[in-house]
């Protein structure tokens, strides 16, 4: 590792991967930024426009379709759409060095196995709550929070008498660049309790093409959000993961609260006609209950419905192309 700022790659030039990648671009961290062919022209062209809360500010950063870019980074910031994981990271595993650090910023609880499945090294977690979009090729909207919980699962650790050391190093890196960064002593509480909110409001802000702040006004909605945690808390104790249901409502409560007006991922994907990652939200919930043998009828119903409108949502796209 460098002695001061890391090379860093951010592979996935979505709103996250552009949202953290240009606060740390604007603390003068070596950023490589990965992405598809329009947005990357765009950002080199005129670069990377930030409308946050607290700025506005046009961030210079290197911009790339190549993959091969990472192979000098030091840490690289996988913020791919979940089901990108597998394919992403076997097209990166020929240009890691071994030493490089492997963070996924992505929803979900699955994706640190998968990385670790292909490469061997170092991987971490990071819960993720920030409300960010992308308003044009290279524009990324910053409307709320942005901070994150990062930390290992043990059994993935390669070196675990040196992980401690640079997972620190590398928090205070983030704080340094204004992104509130803590360390936490069990990531997959955080991994599923960010999964606990994205299965709770994702899908319905989806099928609605509606904000959080107006779900929760909806009697029916609140009663609908209190049926699909009821039966997500079911599975994450079977998972062995403990959230109590006073835990629970509050992580609800905070998100309609702090994110009052954002659409989630999900409903943005439909509403531009492209896959979702609903297989991994309240589609995995479905799964892992079946696994168990549990029933999970709120949360199949709102996974179907997703799954329809993704359908005809990339039916039409296709059809006027």
């Amino acid at each position: 590792m460098s002695a001061n700022n890391y090379k860093i790659a951010v592979v996935g030039a979505g709103a996250v991967g552009c949202f953290f990648g240009g606060m740390l671009a604007r603390a003068n961290h070596q950023i490589s930024l990965i992405g598809r062919a329009a947005r990357v022209k765009a950002i080199n062209r005129s670069g990377l426009q930030m409308d946050c809360q607290r700025f506005q500010e046009t961030v210079q950063l290197n911009a790339s379709t190549e993959i091969a870019s990472v192979a000098d980074a030091e840490i690289i910031l996988l913020c791919v759409k979940s089901y990108d994981t597998v394919s992403t990271m076997q097209a990166m595993r020929p240009y890691l060095d071994a030493e490089s650090i492997v963070i996924s910023l992505q929803n979900g609880v699955s994706n640190t196995e998968l990385i670790s499945a292909i490469v061997a090294n170092p991987v971490y977690a990071a819960a993720v709550y920030v409300a960010v979009a992308m308003a044009d090729l290279n524009t990324v909207k910053h409307y709320g929070r942005g901070e994150l919980q990062i930390g290992s699962f043990a059994h993935y650790q390669t070196n675990s008498s040196t992980q401690p050391q640079a997972l620190k190093k590398l928090i205070e890196q983030f704080s340094s660049a204004g992104v509130p960064c803590a360390l936490s002593s069990d990531i997959q509480r955080e991994l599923w309790l960010k999964l606990l909110v994205n299965c709770s409001y994702n899908a319905i802000s989806a099928i609605g093409q509606i904000s959080y702040g107006e779900m929760v006004e909806i009697p029916s909605i609140q009663a609908l959000i209190a049926q699909l945690t009821k039966e997500f808390l079911l599975v994450a104790s079977q998972a062995g993961v403990k959230i109590s249901q006073a835990e629970a409502d509050q992580a609800n409560q905070t998100i309609a609260r702090t994110m009052a007006g954002q659409k989630s991922s999900t409903a943005a994907d439909l509403a531009r006609g492209k896959l979702t990652e609903i297989d991994f939200l309240n589609g995995y919930i479905v799964s892992k209950a079946r696994e168990y043998g549990l029933a999970t009828p709120s949360n199949q119903a709102v996974y179907a419905l997703v799954k329809m409108f993704e359908v005809r949502a990339t039916v039409l796209t296709n059809e006027f192309k």
